[in-house]
């Protein structure tokens, strides 16, 4: 089965493993994917992962945080989609709950935070927003 947009599948197994109450969640691996799951480790939203080659092209085991019962990540949103596309210079980069969450932009020196990319002053594809 093809798909169409590996970011958006990523986002929905965490999002319903979290509503779910599930203590981990398996997801196909990509390099894209990896990234992104080591932002969120870096971040604390998530508490750990390890790569699993279950089959040829592998899962990337991602281990839930919770804090008290309630999930760290109370939200997740795809703004860049393979139908319309967002992109954001480093000075309109979006701030996510006036800076509580992080945005995720794929840039020309790879996955960062908007906070890093205003820092580095580099623009790219605004992906996600997690909070």
């Amino acid at each position: 089965m093809t798909m169409t947009d590996p970011v958006a599948d990523y986002l929905t197994r965490l999002r319903n493993a979290i509503q779910a109450r599930h203590k981990r969640v398996d997801v196909p691996a990509s390099n894209l994917k990896r990234e992104l799951t080591k932002l969120l480790l870096a971040h604390k939203y998530i508490a750990g992962f390890t790569e699993v080659k279950e089959s040829a092209q592998g899962v990337i085991r991602i281990q839930l945080r919770y804090n008290e019962g309630k999930p760290v990540i109370s939200g997740l949103r795809r703004i860049s989609r393979p139908g319309l596309r967002a992109y954001a210079d480093a000075e309109a980069l979006p701030r996510v709950l006036g800076g509580l969450g992080m945005a995720v932009i794929s840039t020309s020196k790879g996955l960062m935070t908007d906070k890093e990319a205003r820092r580095a002053q580099v623009g790219g594809e605004v992906l996600c927003e997690i909070w």
